[in-house]
């Protein structure tokens, strides 16, 4: 695994100049757009890392599976999906206009901005503080680490830079859709998307996904089995952004992606992913990632559909 993992971050070390770093958030302007990471979470052999997989990146979007998979937790499924769908969605991940015109005014899925927030929203903490510590602990315990820390810079360039975010929440808000201190929920969502992770990191979260909750490094039943079926479902049909139709038929597995660079995805029964490349598409998905996951799916027949 080791020599294929080495190999496929070769093929595609000089992909990236296909792509370029988010700079909507002017802090992640700031990442090496020729990182190329690459690990492999293993459910019968262990964790193998190639390139630059101890490179830290923010999770960004990929954060929301964490906080998707607390919410069905301690909420369940009827709350959560009573207030966001399950659909992919074509538009881009923060668009307003979808949720404007559709009727009812709910966001399409968890993973998409809008869906992320009203997410947030629905946790029994009334202050943004107790809701990152609530994600952030889970994100430790599926990735099999004491803590994860957050980057500060990030969080206070992606706050002081998201007005589309906050036209969001207010539009919720005003259709009766969103509860709660707006700037108090917006708060923790920017703080939850600037948790500090690595390619490692992802493909543990994504190997305890695959295990059903169990996350294989630690012996820990994290997530019940439902609440992990129901994650790696969302992440199948929308974690690529508008772009999950066509990593579906190109790769075939669940993943999710965030403009920090990173990718995550989990091939059930058999191993979790992580990718790092911050240089990204126009849809926000990371090019090395892309392209390292389809040619693993392709040489390791992973795909699940």
């Amino acid at each position: 695994m080791k020599e294929l993992l080495d190999s496929v971050v070769e093929e595609f070390r000089d992909i990236w100049r296909n792509g370029r770093v988010a700079t909507y958030i002017p802090e992640l302007a700031r990442a090496c757009p020729d990182a190329v990471g690459l690990a492999v979470c293993d459910l019968g052999s262990g964790l193998y890392t190639a390139g630059d997989w101890n490179y830290p990146f923010t999770m960004q979007s990929v954060s929301k599976i964490v906080s998707l998979a607390l919410a069905l937790t301690v909420c369940g499924e009827d709350a959560v999906f009573s207030s966001v769908g399950m659909d992919p969605l074509a538009d881009p991940f923060n668009s307003i206009m979808r949720l404007e015109m559709d009727a009812p005014h709910r966001p399409h899925n968890p993973l998409i901005n809008s869906g992320a927030i009203v997410v947030l929203s629905l946790l029994p903490w009334t202050e943004s503080n107790e809701r990152v510590t609530a994600v952030s602990d889970l994100a430790a315990r599926m990735a099999g680490k004491p803590s994860v820390s957050m980057n500060s810079a990030v969080y206070i360039s992606e706050k002081e830079t998201s007005d589309r975010n906050r036209a969001l929440a207010w539009f919720l808000k005003s259709v009766g859709n969103l509860h709660g201190d707006i700037e108090d929920i917006l708060d923790a969502y920017f703080r939850q998307c600037s948790l500090e992770t690595n390619c490692a990191d992802l493909a543990v979260m994504g190997a305890t996904l695959a295990a059903d909750g169990r996350n294989p490094i630690t012996e820990e039943q994290v997530l019940t089995p439902r609440v992990a079926r129901v994650v790696r479902t969302i992440m199948a049909t929308c974690g690529m952004y508008d772009g999950s139709g066509e990593f579906a038929v190109s790769a075939g597995i669940p993943a999710k992606s965030g403009v920090g660079g990173g990718i995550a995805a989990a091939v059930p029964g058999m191993m979790g992913i992580g990718t790092c490349g911050p240089a990204l598409d126009s849809r926000g998905n990371s090019v090395a990632g892309l392209a390292m996951m389809k040619k693993l799916s392709e040489v390791l027949n992973l795909r699940i559909y």
